[in-house]
Protein backbone atom coordinates (compact mmCIF):
# COMPACT_ATOMS: atom_id res chain seq x y z
CA UNK A 1 0.00 0.00 0.00
CA UNK A 2 1.74 3.26 -0.77
CA UNK A 3 1.48 6.31 1.24
CA UNK A 4 -1.19 7.89 -0.22
CA UNK A 5 -3.27 5.50 -0.21
CA UNK A 6 -2.56 4.49 3.57
CA UNK A 7 -2.80 8.18 4.60
CA UNK A 8 -5.62 9.16 7.05
CA UNK A 9 -7.59 11.39 4.67
CA UNK A 10 -7.41 8.98 2.01
CA UNK A 11 -10.01 6.81 3.86
CA UNK A 12 -13.36 6.58 3.36
CA UNK A 13 -16.89 6.96 5.81
CA UNK A 14 -19.15 9.53 7.37
CA UNK A 15 -20.73 10.37 10.47
CA UNK A 16 -23.97 9.42 8.69
CA UNK A 17 -22.50 5.87 8.26
CA UNK A 18 -24.04 5.62 12.15
CA UNK A 19 -27.59 4.62 12.12
CA UNK A 20 -29.96 7.20 13.49
CA UNK A 21 -27.47 9.98 12.45
CA UNK A 22 -28.30 13.13 9.98
CA UNK A 23 -26.08 15.99 9.31
CA UNK A 24 -26.90 19.51 7.85
CA UNK A 25 -24.29 22.23 6.64
CA UNK A 26 -25.56 26.01 6.90
CA UNK A 27 -23.05 28.36 5.28
CA UNK A 28 -23.52 31.95 4.92
CA UNK A 29 -23.12 33.32 1.94
CA UNK A 30 -22.45 36.94 3.12
CA UNK A 31 -19.10 35.82 4.74
CA UNK A 32 -17.41 32.74 5.66
CA UNK A 33 -19.12 31.33 8.79
CA UNK A 34 -21.69 28.83 9.36
CA UNK A 35 -23.13 26.09 11.25
CA UNK A 36 -23.90 22.14 11.23
CA UNK A 37 -26.15 20.05 13.09
CA UNK A 38 -25.84 16.53 13.85
CA UNK A 39 -29.70 15.10 14.28
CA UNK A 40 -30.79 11.93 16.67
CA UNK A 41 -34.59 12.49 16.27
CA UNK A 42 -34.87 9.30 17.86
CA UNK A 43 -32.88 10.33 20.87
CA UNK A 44 -29.12 9.57 21.29
CA UNK A 45 -27.39 8.89 25.06
CA UNK A 46 -24.45 11.64 25.18
CA UNK A 47 -21.82 12.79 26.61
CA UNK A 48 -18.95 15.30 26.21
CA UNK A 49 -15.23 16.29 27.37
CA UNK A 50 -13.87 19.74 26.94
CA UNK A 51 -10.49 20.20 26.96
CA UNK A 52 -9.25 23.47 26.20
CA UNK A 53 -9.18 26.19 28.06
CA UNK A 54 -11.67 28.70 25.89
CA UNK A 55 -14.60 26.68 25.18
CA UNK A 56 -18.06 28.14 24.28
CA UNK A 57 -21.08 25.70 25.09
CA UNK A 58 -24.32 25.74 25.92
CA UNK A 59 -25.79 22.55 27.64
CA UNK A 60 -23.06 20.64 28.51
CA UNK A 61 -23.65 20.36 32.26
CA UNK A 62 -26.70 18.19 31.50
CA UNK A 63 -24.44 15.56 29.82
CA UNK A 64 -22.89 14.57 33.00
CA UNK A 65 -23.74 11.23 34.65
CA UNK A 66 -24.87 12.33 37.58
CA UNK A 67 -27.31 14.42 35.94
CA UNK A 68 -30.85 13.70 35.09
CA UNK A 69 -31.53 14.20 31.20
CA UNK A 70 -30.60 10.84 29.47
CA UNK A 71 -30.69 11.70 25.89
CA UNK A 72 -30.52 14.40 23.11
CA UNK A 73 -31.64 14.87 19.75
CA UNK A 74 -29.07 17.35 18.48
CA UNK A 75 -25.97 18.75 18.43
CA UNK A 76 -24.96 22.03 17.14
CA UNK A 77 -21.38 23.34 16.05
CA UNK A 78 -21.34 26.57 15.10
CA UNK A 79 -19.02 29.60 13.92
CA UNK A 80 -19.45 33.35 15.43
CA UNK A 81 -17.79 32.99 18.62
CA UNK A 82 -20.26 33.06 21.56
CA UNK A 83 -22.97 34.51 19.39
CA UNK A 84 -23.15 31.55 17.47
CA UNK A 85 -24.72 29.44 20.15
CA UNK A 86 -28.10 30.98 19.08
CA UNK A 87 -28.03 28.40 16.25
CA UNK A 88 -29.09 25.64 18.42
CA UNK A 89 -32.28 28.05 19.50
CA UNK A 90 -33.36 27.09 15.42
CA UNK A 91 -32.92 23.09 16.09
CA UNK A 92 -34.69 23.24 18.77
CA UNK A 93 -37.96 25.03 17.07
CA UNK A 94 -37.16 22.79 13.84
CA UNK A 95 -37.31 19.36 16.13
CA UNK A 96 -40.16 20.70 17.96
CA UNK A 97 -42.10 21.62 15.09
CA UNK A 98 -41.48 17.77 13.82
CA UNK A 99 -42.67 16.07 17.62
CA UNK A 100 -38.90 15.63 18.76
CA UNK A 101 -37.97 15.70 21.90
CA UNK A 102 -38.26 15.28 25.76
CA UNK A 103 -42.06 14.78 26.81
CA UNK A 104 -41.91 17.45 29.85
CA UNK A 105 -45.92 17.36 29.91
CA UNK A 106 -46.36 21.16 29.19
CA UNK A 107 -44.69 20.31 25.48
CA UNK A 108 -42.22 18.52 23.08
CA UNK A 109 -38.55 19.81 25.05
CA UNK A 110 -35.83 19.11 22.01
CA UNK A 111 -32.26 18.97 23.75
CA UNK A 112 -29.79 20.32 21.80
CA UNK A 113 -26.62 20.65 23.23
CA UNK A 114 -23.78 23.35 21.27
CA UNK A 115 -20.32 24.47 20.98
CA UNK A 116 -18.99 27.05 18.98
CA UNK A 117 -15.32 28.29 17.12
CA UNK A 118 -14.16 31.81 16.70
CA UNK A 119 -14.08 33.36 13.26
CA UNK A 120 -14.88 36.79 13.61
CA UNK A 121 -11.61 37.53 11.82
CA UNK A 122 -13.02 36.54 8.30
CA UNK A 123 -15.42 39.33 7.14
CA UNK A 124 -17.85 41.47 9.25
CA UNK A 125 -17.87 40.10 12.39
CA UNK A 126 -21.72 41.46 12.78
CA UNK A 127 -22.51 38.53 10.63
CA UNK A 128 -23.00 35.04 12.65
CA UNK A 129 -25.03 32.27 12.60
CA UNK A 130 -28.24 32.89 14.78
CA UNK A 131 -31.17 30.62 15.19
CA UNK A 132 -32.59 31.18 11.24
CA UNK A 133 -29.03 29.65 10.15
CA UNK A 134 -29.37 26.67 12.46
CA UNK A 135 -33.06 26.25 11.59
CA UNK A 136 -31.34 25.81 7.82
CA UNK A 137 -29.01 23.62 9.08
CA UNK A 138 -32.09 21.45 10.45
CA UNK A 139 -34.00 21.93 6.95
CA UNK A 140 -30.78 20.25 5.03
CA UNK A 141 -30.03 17.56 7.08
CA UNK A 142 -29.62 14.25 5.38
CA UNK A 143 -28.17 10.39 5.98
CA UNK A 144 -26.12 11.70 2.75
CA UNK A 145 -22.63 11.80 3.52
CA UNK A 146 -21.74 15.27 4.52
CA UNK A 147 -19.86 17.80 2.54
CA UNK A 148 -16.16 19.06 3.69
CA UNK A 149 -13.71 21.28 3.70
CA UNK A 150 -15.30 24.87 3.49
CA UNK A 151 -18.52 24.42 4.93
CA UNK A 152 -20.74 24.71 7.47
CA UNK A 153 -19.06 25.00 11.29
CA UNK A 154 -15.64 24.67 9.42
CA UNK A 155 -16.45 28.14 6.72
CA UNK A 156 -14.20 30.82 8.35
CA UNK A 157 -12.23 28.37 10.27
CA UNK A 158 -8.71 28.83 10.49
CA UNK A 159 -5.22 26.60 11.34
CA UNK A 160 -2.21 27.53 12.31
CA UNK A 161 -2.58 31.17 14.00
CA UNK A 162 -0.18 31.14 16.35
CA UNK A 163 2.44 33.34 13.90
CA UNK A 164 -0.19 35.85 13.33
CA UNK A 165 -3.54 34.95 11.34
CA UNK A 166 -1.62 36.53 7.81
CA UNK A 167 0.57 33.12 8.41
CA UNK A 168 -2.10 30.41 8.87
CA UNK A 169 -4.10 28.18 6.49
CA UNK A 170 -7.67 27.57 5.90
CA UNK A 171 -9.50 24.83 8.28
CA UNK A 172 -12.73 23.15 7.98
CA UNK A 173 -15.32 20.38 8.47
CA UNK A 174 -14.09 16.67 7.93
CA UNK A 175 -15.53 13.78 9.08
CA UNK A 176 -15.05 9.87 9.14
CA UNK A 177 -16.03 6.60 10.26
CA UNK A 178 -14.89 3.03 11.02
CA UNK A 179 -16.55 -0.43 11.61
CA UNK A 180 -15.13 -3.52 13.87
CA UNK A 181 -17.21 -6.22 14.84
CA UNK A 182 -20.55 -4.84 13.45
CA UNK A 183 -20.12 -1.41 15.44
CA UNK A 184 -19.87 2.24 13.65
CA UNK A 185 -18.03 4.72 15.46
CA UNK A 186 -18.04 7.92 13.00
CA UNK A 187 -16.74 11.53 13.55
CA UNK A 188 -17.63 14.98 12.04
CA UNK A 189 -14.64 17.75 13.25
CA UNK A 190 -14.50 21.54 12.44
CA UNK A 191 -10.90 22.38 12.68
CA UNK A 192 -10.26 25.79 13.83
CA UNK A 193 -7.07 25.05 15.72
CA UNK A 194 -4.25 26.88 16.81
CA UNK A 195 -1.93 24.27 16.11
CA UNK A 196 -1.21 22.66 12.80
CA UNK A 197 -3.03 19.83 11.44
CA UNK A 198 -0.69 16.44 11.37
CA UNK A 199 -0.64 13.43 9.13
CA UNK A 200 -0.36 10.76 11.93
CA UNK A 201 0.94 8.47 9.67
CA UNK A 202 3.51 10.44 8.45
CA UNK A 203 4.17 13.24 11.62
CA UNK A 204 4.12 16.25 8.90
CA UNK A 205 2.08 18.85 8.98
CA UNK A 206 -0.72 18.99 6.45
CA UNK A 207 -1.60 22.72 7.22
CA UNK A 208 -0.72 25.29 9.61
CA UNK A 209 1.40 28.33 10.29
CA UNK A 210 3.69 29.44 7.54
CA UNK A 211 6.97 30.59 7.02
CA UNK A 212 7.47 34.40 7.22
CA UNK A 213 7.19 34.53 3.40
CA UNK A 214 4.01 32.50 3.58
CA UNK A 215 5.48 29.56 1.07
CA UNK A 216 6.00 26.91 2.74
CA UNK A 217 4.91 25.16 6.06
CA UNK A 218 6.71 26.34 9.10
CA UNK A 219 6.16 23.51 11.44
CA UNK A 220 5.06 24.98 14.50
CA UNK A 221 6.14 22.17 16.67
CA UNK A 222 9.91 22.14 16.07
CA UNK A 223 9.84 26.42 15.51
CA UNK A 224 8.65 26.79 18.83
CA UNK A 225 11.23 24.17 20.19
CA UNK A 226 13.84 26.33 18.55
CA UNK A 227 12.60 29.00 20.57
CA UNK A 228 10.59 30.82 18.31
CA UNK A 229 8.23 33.47 19.97
CA UNK A 230 4.46 33.21 19.12
CA UNK A 231 2.36 36.76 18.52
CA UNK A 232 0.43 37.67 21.40
CA UNK A 233 -3.00 35.82 21.59
CA UNK A 234 -6.78 36.58 21.88
CA UNK A 235 -7.79 34.01 24.32
CA UNK A 236 -10.79 32.27 22.74
CA UNK A 237 -9.87 32.96 19.13
CA UNK A 238 -9.36 29.11 18.00
CA UNK A 239 -10.90 26.17 18.91
CA UNK A 240 -11.49 22.33 17.56
CA UNK A 241 -15.03 21.25 18.00
CA UNK A 242 -17.23 18.05 17.21
CA UNK A 243 -19.05 14.94 17.50
CA UNK A 244 -18.02 11.41 17.28
CA UNK A 245 -21.31 9.12 17.04
CA UNK A 246 -21.78 5.27 17.54
CA UNK A 247 -24.82 2.88 16.73
CA UNK A 248 -24.05 0.90 20.22
CA UNK A 249 -25.79 0.73 22.97
CA UNK A 250 -23.81 2.74 25.93
CA UNK A 251 -24.58 4.47 28.77
CA UNK A 252 -24.23 8.17 29.70
CA UNK A 253 -20.71 7.14 31.69
CA UNK A 254 -19.59 5.01 29.14
CA UNK A 255 -20.71 8.02 26.10
CA UNK A 256 -18.55 10.10 28.36
CA UNK A 257 -15.57 8.16 28.16
CA UNK A 258 -16.03 7.99 24.51
CA UNK A 259 -16.24 11.81 24.66
CA UNK A 260 -12.85 11.99 26.54
CA UNK A 261 -10.56 9.19 24.39
CA UNK A 262 -11.69 10.71 21.13
CA UNK A 263 -9.54 13.81 22.38
CA UNK A 264 -6.49 11.73 21.40
CA UNK A 265 -7.40 11.65 17.81
CA UNK A 266 -7.55 15.18 18.62
CA UNK A 267 -3.40 15.02 19.86
CA UNK A 268 -2.43 12.82 17.02
CA UNK A 269 -3.94 14.80 14.46
CA UNK A 270 -3.85 19.02 16.04
CA UNK A 271 0.05 20.14 17.45
CA UNK A 272 0.29 22.23 19.80
CA UNK A 273 -3.74 21.13 20.85
CA UNK A 274 -5.90 21.89 23.98
CA UNK A 275 -4.12 25.01 24.57
CA UNK A 276 -5.18 27.98 26.68
CA UNK A 277 -6.47 29.75 23.23
CA UNK A 278 -8.47 26.77 22.06
CA UNK A 279 -12.02 25.55 23.21
CA UNK A 280 -11.37 22.25 21.68
CA UNK A 281 -15.08 20.49 22.81
CA UNK A 282 -16.03 17.09 21.52
CA UNK A 283 -19.62 15.76 22.10
CA UNK A 284 -20.44 11.72 21.92
CA UNK A 285 -23.59 10.34 20.83
CA UNK A 286 -25.01 6.77 21.45
CA UNK A 287 -28.00 5.94 18.93
CA UNK A 288 -28.51 2.09 20.70
CA UNK A 289 -28.84 0.40 17.85
CA UNK A 290 -26.22 -2.29 18.40
CA UNK A 291 -25.89 -3.80 21.64
CA UNK A 292 -22.43 -4.64 23.36
CA UNK A 293 -22.99 -8.46 23.68
CA UNK A 294 -21.25 -11.39 23.09
CA UNK A 295 -18.40 -10.58 19.94
CA UNK A 296 -19.14 -6.59 19.63
CA UNK A 297 -16.27 -4.85 20.42
CA UNK A 298 -15.94 -3.51 23.86
CA UNK A 299 -15.54 -0.23 25.64
CA UNK A 300 -11.96 -0.21 24.76
CA UNK A 301 -12.05 -1.31 20.60
CA UNK A 302 -14.78 1.95 20.63
CA UNK A 303 -12.12 3.94 22.05
CA UNK A 304 -9.84 3.10 19.53
CA UNK A 305 -12.48 3.56 17.27
CA UNK A 306 -13.37 6.79 18.10
CA UNK A 307 -9.63 8.39 18.01
CA UNK A 308 -9.04 7.19 15.04
CA UNK A 309 -12.26 8.55 13.85
CA UNK A 310 -11.64 12.03 15.06
CA UNK A 311 -7.80 11.98 14.03
CA UNK A 312 -8.98 10.79 10.41
CA UNK A 313 -11.81 13.77 10.17
CA UNK A 314 -9.73 16.23 11.39
CA UNK A 315 -6.77 15.79 8.43
CA UNK A 316 -10.15 15.50 5.83
CA UNK A 317 -11.12 18.79 7.41
CA UNK A 318 -8.02 20.81 6.02
CA UNK A 319 -7.33 18.18 3.13
CA UNK A 320 -10.78 19.55 1.94
CA UNK A 321 -10.55 23.06 2.22
CA UNK A 322 -9.99 25.33 -0.53
CA UNK A 323 -8.96 29.01 0.14
CA UNK A 324 -10.09 31.93 0.33
CA UNK A 325 -9.90 36.07 0.43
CA UNK A 326 -11.78 38.14 2.83
CA UNK A 327 -10.44 41.64 1.81
CA UNK A 328 -6.59 42.26 2.09
CA UNK A 329 -6.54 38.95 3.77
CA UNK A 330 -5.80 35.69 1.71
CA UNK A 331 -5.92 32.70 3.37
CA UNK A 332 -4.45 29.44 1.43
CA UNK A 333 -5.19 25.89 1.53
CA UNK A 334 -3.22 22.64 2.04
CA UNK A 335 -3.31 21.52 -1.08
CA UNK A 336 -1.91 24.95 -2.18
CA UNK A 337 1.28 23.83 -0.29
CA UNK A 338 0.49 20.17 -0.86
CA UNK A 339 4.32 19.59 -2.69
CA UNK A 340 6.32 22.25 -0.21
CA UNK A 341 7.67 20.51 2.31
CA UNK A 342 8.08 22.04 5.92
CA UNK A 343 11.68 23.09 6.88
CA UNK A 344 13.42 20.95 9.40
CA UNK A 345 15.32 21.62 11.97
Amino acid sequence: MSAASSSPSSRAGAITDVAGIEVGHFSDTRRPTGCTVILAREGAVAGVDVRGAAPGTRETDLLSPGNLVQEVHAVMLAGGSAWGLAAAEGAMRWLEERGVGMDVRFGTLPIVPAAVLFDLPMGDARIRPDAAAGYAACEAASTDAPAEGNVGAGTGALVGKLFGVHRAMKGGVGTASVTVGGVTVGALIAVNSLGDVIDPDTALPVAGARTEDGSALLDTRRALLRGELPKPLLAGTNTTIGVIATDAVLTKVQANRLAMVAHDGLARAINPVHTMSDGDTLFALATGRVPLEGDAPGMTVLSTMAAEATAIATVRAVRAARAVTVGELHIPCAADLANVAAPRG
